[in-house]
């Protein structure tokens, strides 16, 4: 899937999408591809991560619970820091991983 084949209803004017389970794993690589993003392991825990919490909680995780979650999946033997989670997702941090996890934007007001 391509950011094309998005239909222009499902993403708000944030570019959130608009409707939690309309995600896929290939919604979210087009979505970080028009963010110059290309997806590796450590993204992917995140996400994982994200969608998880939002569908048990209904809300997002603050940054700091998401670092705790997925520090010893993405780095075993280094310490993940809320830095790291930045640089995995340079545009916004938390809240592009939000965008590209599909939850909805109200909810990640933490990040």
């Amino acid at each position: 899937m391509t950011t094309m084949q998005v239909a222009v209803g499902d993403l708000n004017k944030k570019g959130f999408l608009a409707h939690f389970d309309d995600w896929n794993p290939d919604l979210a690589i087009a979505l970080a591809a028009a963010e110059g993003l290309t997806l590796t392991a450590g993204h992917w825990s995140v996400i994982r991560f994200l969608r998880d919490y939002y569908a048990t909680n209904e809300m997002s995780p603050n940054p700091r619970l998401v670092v705790k979650a997925v520090n010893t999946e993405i780095s075993p033997h280094v310490p993940f820091n809320r830095r790291d989670l930045e640089t995995l997702f340079p545009h916004g941090g938390c809240k592009q991983a939000c965008r590209i996890a599909g939850l909805p934007d109200y909810f990640c007001h933490g990040c």
